[in-house]
């Protein structure tokens, strides 16, 4: 069987999109989801994308990760979905309802209401979430934030000279997470402006994380650190974040398509 798929950015964060809105394909596996994304035998991407029928949104996005495992959301995703569909919509995901619209240079989304409780990050136990009494090798109390998945932020003077590479495994596999954890290292560069590294659960270093930068931005907005809305910047460039206390969390920033191509399916089966 061959199946069409859109290869997507956004910030360099890079995604396989399969449209099963009008192509039928076989259930994915994250045997076939790891098999996609490999960049050396595969397509390569950091995300597959799976768009399908929703019986209570224009459609569903299915997300998984590098590794085959299949996750709640993914905000670069969410643009580069709104750059295909090209109108507003309304979109279920596992981690809840989305909407989004394109904007000027990219798309917009909004991606509901953080969640601070710590059985809503999940935690393996309760703590406060405001800023947790744990520490790994200098990174310290960091803030625990779902937005439609789940985070650790870290404010540190200089986020550069933290080795995320060494030590975001360490935290994402951490017991104290029991579905792992992304988790978000950033500091202050000028007022309402953050930059921003991410060591995302199930990818690892990506250009950007959309789901970070939001992440991120509720984070300072709620130690007082930056006002709405945030620029984030990460390796890949900057997203806008918009958050007010009590309310849902508006991104925007770039969306690219890349190029279009076709696979067999039973290749990565």
């Amino acid at each position: 069987m061959r199946v069409s798929f859109i290869k997507m950015h956004g910030l360099g964060n890079d995604f396989v999109v399969l449209d099963a809105r009008n192509q039928p394909i076989p259930e994915i596996s994250g045997k076939i989801a790891a098999g996609i994304a490999d960049r050396r035998e595969g397509i390569g991407c950091d995300q597959l994308i799976v768009l399908g029928q929703s019986e209570s949104a224009a459609f569903r996005m299915r997300i998984f990760n590098s590794d085959g495992g299949e996750v709640e959301a993914c905000g670069n995703a969410s643009r580069a979905v709104a750059l295909l569909h090209g109108e507003p919509a309304e979109v279920e995901t596992a981690g809840g309802m989305i909407s989004l619209e394109l904007a000027s240079g990219g798309a917009s989304v909004d991606m509901g209401a953080p969640r601070f409780d710590w059985d809503d990050i999940p935690l393996a136990y309760a703590v406060d979430t405001s800023a947790m009494p744990v520490a790994w090798d200098g990174l310290e109390n960091p803030m625990a934030v779902n937005v439609g998945n789940p985070h650790a932020v870290f404010f540190v003077d200089d986020a550069d000279a933290i080795d995320l590479a060494t030590l975001g495994p360490v935290i994402e596999n951490d017991p104290l997470f029991p579905q792992r954890i992304n988790v978000n290292v950033a500091s202050s560069i000028a007022d309402n402006h953050l930059k921003l590294s991410v060591w995302e659960r199930g990818a690892g270093l990506t250009r950007a994380c959309g789901t970070g930068a939001c992440a991120t931005a509720v984070a300072a907005i709620r130690k007082g650190i930056a006002k709405s809305p945030v620029t984030v910047t990460l390796p890949g460039g900057d997203l806008t974040i918009s958050w007010e206390q009590g309310g849902t969390i508006r991104m925007t920033g770039p969306a690219t398509e890349a190029f279009r191509g076709s696979f067999e399916w039973d290749d990565f089966a």
